[in-house]
């Protein structure tokens, strides 16, 4: 027997896998929250731009790229 260890795996956190994508240039993208329920209250302008996915600020690139080890 050898006392060799493996090395710990990566766990990829479900809530960011369900929320974030890799674009092609290895962005995240993202939809934006508040286009799911009580859009009888919010305006147009509001419902319109909301249902646009966006790019998830680089600030939080490292953070992200550690949820998602596989991607």
């Amino acid at each position: 027997m050898s006392n060799k260890c493996k090395p710990g795996r990566l766990k990829t956190q479900s809530g960011a896998k369900k929320r974030f994508k890799v674009t092609g240039k290895g962005k995240l993208s993202h939809n934006k929250p508040a286009h799911r329920h009580l859009l009888q209250q919010k305006s147009k302008r509001q419902k319109r731009l909301h249902k646009k996915s966006s790019i998830a600020p680089s600030v939080y690139n490292k953070q992200l790229k550690r949820q998602l080890p596989g991607m």
